[in-house]
């Protein structure tokens, strides 16, 4: 299965994060098919640039953006509300016996 995700870059305290493509199987860091933007969260602006088209295309092909991309996409405006899978929330928590 295709995913896009984050990769992490940056220094320690200071992440820098790429939107890749990537099977499920791989690493976080490790090995991509495509770089399709950038996010700097620790910006005033929290920057991102997102490449649309490209992202359109792996949508369309099947690509399954994890929960963190699906907010930055909607964000953007590249994926609708009504289309982009449910955002997991937090997991309660469970209770000890």
């Amino acid at each position: 299965m295709v995913k896009i995700r984050l990769q992490r870059w940056g220094a320690k305290k200071s992440p820098f994060y790429r939107v890749v493509v990537a099977t499920s199987t791989a690493p976080r860091d490790g090995r991509f098919i495509e770089l399709l933007g950038t996010y700097h969260p620790l910006r005033c602006e929290e920057s991102c640039r997102i490449k649309k088209e490209r992202t359109s295309y792996w949508l369309d092909k099947g690509a399954q953006p994890t929960s963190t991309v699906a907010g930055l996409l909607l964000k953007e405006g590249i994926l609708s509300p009504r289309t982009s899978p449910p955002l997991q929330q937090g997991k309660a928590p469970s209770k000890g016996i």
